[in-house]
């Protein structure tokens, strides 16, 4: 049996979004062993108290429904859970599913040699919190950014919303491709920001090891938003993320397949960030002035406005995702589509305290991550 337990504030405006977003971060912890199906899930809600009922209402349902879509996406189902009143608005979920150990890839084999892998770029706690200055009349931070032609509202908003599709990519391939190249081990990137996540990784390792990070991917913009603005710590590998990529220790000789193939069923890249070294089971980034830094590509606005360009694989290549190997007995994916994204709610329907709670939760890096 395996298991796993995760959930957290809002961070996204969209109360359906962040049910899709809740999912696939409680899922993320089972790819993240390698275990691409999920027998089922139990959704743990919270009901804020301080909402009107109309809000209450309208905010709970979306959530739900987010959670349940996400999982039928996933090819499993929600049969299951338990709902708590409280202040704040609060979704996760119990993630199980009967493994046999060979389709369970334990996060503890990394080699001298081995190369590390991340499957999605980072930033997400530095966008969703451009996006909180934007939407709040007279914000300072976002007055300054304007001021010193730090980040457009255009380019703000694209990062927002490029963030929230990377927040509800499902890390079921990268789970499946591991399989195929043999990987060490691996975990998935949250609240503890990369840095954190590697050095938990490295502590759990066999091999004295210790892995060198040299690599940040970015969402493009938001370094000169931690520079200049407010520093989140992404520079560090401290900043928080949220339903983050899958962090996989691969033999060098496989990475560079692994990438290309990641890319080619899902239109998202993966990168190569870092090394894994003979060491003392610790992680470290490079000096700053040695650290390699890509900016990646925001989707553009016109893009961003439909579920339609949520990166899934196309037509023609679910099949062979669905057939990639995990063991002898390879199961299938469920090819369903995503559903519409609903209407942004909180910027009409929700009073002014929940977005002063959803700050206070964005601008922390929170241990439930």
């Amino acid at each position: 049996m395996v298991s796993t337990t995760d959930f957290f504030y809002p961070l996204v405006e969209d109360p359906y979004q962040q049910g899709r977003i809740a999912c696939a971060n409680v899922l993320s912890d089972m790819y993240a062993l390698g275990v691409c199906d999920v027998d089922n899930l139990l959704m743990l809600l919270a009901v804020s108290v301080e909402m009107t009922p109309l809000a209450k209402e309208v905010v709970t349902r979306r959530m739900i429904q987010g959670f349940d879509d996400m999982a039928k996406f996933a090819g499993t189902q929600v049969t299951g859970g338990q709902t708590v009143q409280n202040p704040w608005p609060i979704i996760g979920g119990v993630a199980q599913s009967m493994a046999q150990a060979q389709d369970i890839i334990m996060p503890v084999n990394a080699c001298v040699g081995d190369v590390l892998v991340l499957t999605k770029p980072l930033g997400i706690q530095v966008a969703v919190n451009v996006k909180q200055w934007m939407s709040q009349a007279n914000n300072e931070k976002w007055q300054r950014a304007q001021a010193q032609a730090v980040i457009s509202r255009d380019d703000a908003l694209r990062a927002y919303l490029t963030a929230q599709r990377q927040m509800t990519r499902l890390n079921r391939t990268a789970a499946r491709l591991m399989h195929r190249y043999q990987a060490h081990a691996a975990t998935d990137v949250t609240g503890f920001g990369i840095l954190g996540h590697t050095n938990n990784l490295a502590q759990n390792q066999k091999a004295k090891v210790s892995f060198v990070i040299h690599t940040l991917p970015l969402l493009s913009g938001l370094r000169a938003v931690n520079d200049n603005i407010h520093d989140f710590k992404l520079m560090r590998g401290l900043a928080a993320e949220t339903s983050g990529g899958l962090l996989i220790c691969l033999p060098r000789e496989s990475a560079l397949s692994f990438c290309k193939e990641i890319e080619e069923l899902e239109g998202c890249p993966a990168w190569i960030i870092g090394d894994v070294v003979a060491g003392d089971n610790t992680a470290s980034l490079l000096p700053l002035e040695q650290l390699s830094v890509i900016e990646t590509e925001l989707l553009p606005l016109a893009s961003t406005s439909s579920s339609s360009s949520l990166p899934q694989p196309s037509e023609s290549n679910a099949s062979l995702v669905a057939s990639l190997p995990i063991s002898s007995e390879s199961s299938t994916i469920t090819n369903t589509a995503i559903p519409p994204c609903a209407s942004a709610l909180f910027d009409t329907s929700l009073p002014s305290h929940v977005h002063s709670h959803q700050q206070q939760y964005q601008e922390h890096n929170h241990s439930s991550e």
